[in-house]
């Protein structure tokens, strides 16, 4: 799988910790009680959505296709 970039938004928690939501995935998103830690557990978030796009794809014999705009 190529590298690609997304945008995820970071916020602060009431109380402690970090939540990311990646903006293009509608429900990937984790946390971390830092900001470093819960963008790693983002980026395996992510990686673990798309694993799942593509097992999905395939089990439903369809072709994933990218589009630019």
């Amino acid at each position: 799988m190529e590298a690609r970039s997304y945008h995820v938004s970071l916020r602060r928690q009431r109380g402690e910790g970090f939540v990311a939501k990646c903006i293009e995935l509608p429900g990937c998103l984790s946390e971390g009680k830092t900001e470093a830690e819960a963008i790693k557990n983002v980026q395996d978030a992510i990686k673990l959505y798309l694993e799942d796009v593509h097992a999905q794809a395939k089990e439903q014999k369809a072709r994933l296709i990218q589009v630019t705009v």
